[in-house]
Formats: structure tokens, C-alpha cells, sequence
């Protein structure tokens, strides 16, 4: 379980990439449209850090990654800059498809609702639960 202090250097470290991926000038980033970082999960002692990337547009997913992998040196020297930490971590990217397998979760839901609703008596079987 992180704790309270590393738990305040991820949400730092997510808050400062977030602001450098909208200065950062590689097409493969800039050009994707929406390339937003969903979490950080940094180390304890600091050395290392995943972020994961969730994109609109799943289709340029690999070349984001690509793109962000390339720029890594850059965004964590600017981290660095930004951060007064000891170490900066080492970035490592991460693709993350959770706000997809949320939304996909969502629909099954939906749809099991609308299930429900169809039946004569309204979802309802008739018995009390004690």
C-alpha cells in the first residue's frame, strides 16, 4: 500500500507530465488529439515510475507509446526541474484501456437494465427476501 508521501509524488508527477505532454512537439503525440495520463505508480524508493497513457483514438496507441518512449529523457529532465525530489524517476509508459473496459462494463449493465425492464412484471419475482 503507497503511502501518503508517495501517493503526493504520483499525483505530482501525473499533474507536471500532463502539463509537459501539452508543450511536448513529437507528431506522434501532439497530433493524436487526446493523450491523456490516467495514473502513476512511482517506486518507493523513487528510482522508477510507470505511467499509464490512456488515447481517444486507440488506433494510434502503439505510436504514442512510441513517441512518449522517445521523449522520455526530456519529459524527465523537465521533471526534475519541476520536482525537487532526490532522484527523478525513470519513466516508464504504460497503455491503459481502463476508462475502455469501464465504459464496456457500463454497457453490459445498461444492458442487463433494459433486460429487466422488458419482463412482464418488471424485474420483480414476486418474493421477499427475509
Amino acid at each position: 500500500m503507497p503511502s501518503n508521501r508517495i501517493g503526493r509524488i504520483n499525483e505530482e508527477i501525473q499533474r507536471e507530465l500532463s502539463d509537459q505532454l501539452r508543450r511536448l512537439k513529437d507528431p506522434r503525440v501532439s497530433q493524436v488529439g487526446m493523450v491523456s495520463i490516467t495514473r502513476v505508480d512511482t517506486t518507493s524508493d523513487l528510482r522508477y515510475a510507470r505511467v499509464y497513457v490512456s488515447t481517444l483514438d486507440k488506433t494510434q496507441e502503439k505510436d504514442v507509446l512510441k513517441g512518449l518512449k522517445s521523449a522520455a529523457g526530456f519529459l524527465r529532465r523537465e521533471l526534475g526541474r519541476a520536482l525537487q525530489l532526490r532522484y527523478t524517476p525513470e519513466l516508464q509508459f504504460i497503455a491503459d484501456d481502463s476508462i475502455q473496459h469501464g465504459a464496456h462494463i457500463l454497457e453490459i449493465l445498461r444492458q442487463v437494465e433494459r433486460q429487466d425492464g422488458d419482463t412482464p412484471d418488471g424485474g420483480a419475482s414476486g418474493e421477499t427476501e427475509a
